[in-house]
């Protein structure tokens, strides 16, 4: 059984009971390989921009592979944007395919960098 938890005052099992703006509310994290002409267009710049409009933390990289790899976290439909946003990234950027894997959201990440 699931410990009780408690959101904005009311005792839930879990967030599975909770409304839909709960639901939305909570933090998850995802990795996102990005594949086909994504570097030297901006993708990493465009990405930290699209993470920070979204109030989102994690990294983005370049690969030795050519692919970009972003770690993304926050609220499930801005995570959920910014992997929309990846299927399409920057004007310059020719997006192949776009990898998503759920991950454990990490506790007291602050801010989105470029690595």
């Amino acid at each position: 059984m699931v410990p009780p938890c408690c959101y904005r005052g009311t005792f839930v099992a879990s967030l599975v009971e909770c409304e839909p703006e709960v639901m939305s509310m909570a933090q998850v994290r995802r990795r996102i390989v990005v594949h086909g002409q994504v570097q030297g267009v901006f993708f990493r710049d465009g990405s930290q921009r699209e993470a920070e409009r979204r109030g989102l933390t994690g990294w983005v990289r370049n690969r030795a592979d050519g692919t970009v790899e972003v770690a993304v976290q926050g609220n499930a439909d801005a995570v959920d944007a910014f992997a929309r946003w990846a299927e399409q990234g920057p004007s310059a950027a020719d997006v192949n395919a776009v990898d998503v894997e759920d991950e454990a959201p990490i506790d007291g990440e602050s801010r989105f960098e470029v690595r």
